[in-house]
């Protein structure tokens, strides 16, 4: 699959300009531009600025506000329900965990849950702010219907991903960000754009057969939770899921199940919602509400060493503890770029020419 390089500055500034083309203030847009190239960096490409389009054609058929009122609703001293009023969840998401955050700080930890907000990004960005004051957090997000539970082809849940990010000391944070499904759908994408199929226990057919075809969404199909198949775990992967609905939409008010509005513009949203758009949870904790910091941050350390060490299967093999794969790949693509398919940036440039603003070169 061919691709072009661009600096992080020129990806940025692209998708600054996308925002506010669409009527995003500047500091919204460089807000969501921000979660965007976070995923770019860490080498999540299928929740970068290959996502553009879609914020944009949801945009267009008014389902996402370029200017939401965004409202604590309900609130306690440690927790708070925010209304996004139908905006970008790349802007919602980080004022709720910034009210996390300032509750944290007073009390030791804060809770909020949010309705009526947009696909929101990956969650490990949500989290980090919260590892950015020496805290612990938490970032979860419910999505629209295609995952089948176990036992079903019915198409009831999100890939729901949830995110858990811990400071360290000398390394980086450990971030625990996933999919509750075998695979994020981005992954499907990625698939479909370089002609490429998927691993088994992905996706299953519209009869429940194990398929390699990454289009098979298309034609009734459903993606699994995690686990695949009842025999390694699938029922786990469900309840997995099952809690980041709950916690994302019953509690806040948002759409859950089959009623969570779809990404894509081209799909309608349910004629019969239960809630308020998508919904999502965040929080974050003080370490020091449990043990002193450094102490905490010294066996976090430590920890990441033992796990480091650990005897390889295979000579060579190293453990990779979760979040370093993608502090690594944000390293190298600051020096060196970040890596664009040539099909995204096609679609990109036919988005700036639309949009009438620069095209990327």
């Amino acid at each position: 699959m061919d691709s072009k390089i661009f600096s992080e500055d020129t990806l940025r500034r692209f998708a600054e300009n996308v925002f506010k083309t669409i009527g995003c203030k500047d500091e919204d847009a460089i807000q969501a531009a921000d979660v965007l190239l976070s995923s770019d960096l860490k080498g999540i490409d299928s929740h970068g600025v290959a996502r553009l389009s879609g914020y944009v054609r949801l945009w267009e058929k008014s389902r996402i506000n370029a200017t939401p009122d965004i409202k604590i609703v309900h609130e306690t001293a440690t927790t708070a329900t925010i209304d996004g009023d139908g905006g970008l969840g790349l802007i919602i998401a980080p004022f709720a965990m910034n009210v996390a955050i300032e509750k944290a700080e007073k009390y030791g930890s804060g809770w909020v849950s949010v309705r009526n907000s947009n696909h929101f990004g990956i969650a490990g960005y949500h989290a980090l702010k919260a590892v950015a004051k020496d805290m612990i957090g938490f970032a979860m997000t419910n999505a629209s219907p295609l995952v089948a539970p176990t036992f079903t082809t019915e198409r009831l849940l999100g890939t729901n991903p949830m995110c858990y990010a811990f400071p360290a000391g000398k390394y980086p944070p450990i971030v625990v960000d996933m999919a509750t499904s075998a695979a994020a759908n981005g992954k499907l994408e990625i698939a479909q754009r370089s002609g490429e199929t998927i691993p088994e226990g992905w996706v299953q057919t519209a009869d429940g057969s194990s398929t390699t075809n990454p289009h098979a969404l298309k034609t009734g199909g459903s993606l699994l939770t995690l686990g695949s198949d009842p025999e390694h775990g699938s029922h786990k992967g469900f309840g997995l899921s099952a809690t980041v609905d709950i916690l994302s939409a019953i509690l806040s008010g948002a759409n859950y199940g089959p009623w969570v509005p779809p990404f894509v513009g081209f799909l309608d949203p349910p004629a019969n919602p239960v809630g308020k758009g998508i919904g999502h949870f965040l929080g974050a904790m003080r370490v020091d509400g449990f043990r002193p910091l450094a102490e905490f941050k010294n066996h976090l350390d430590n920890w990441i060493e033992r796990f480091k060490s650990a005897k390889p299967i295979h000579l060579g093999q190293l453990v990779i503890v979760p979040g370093e794969p993608e502090f690594a790949a944000e390293k190298e693509r600051k020096i060196k770029g970040i890596p664009l398919p040539d099909s995204v940036v096609m679609d990109l440039n036919e988005l700036a020419l639309k949009l009438q603003i620069d095209v990327l070169n």
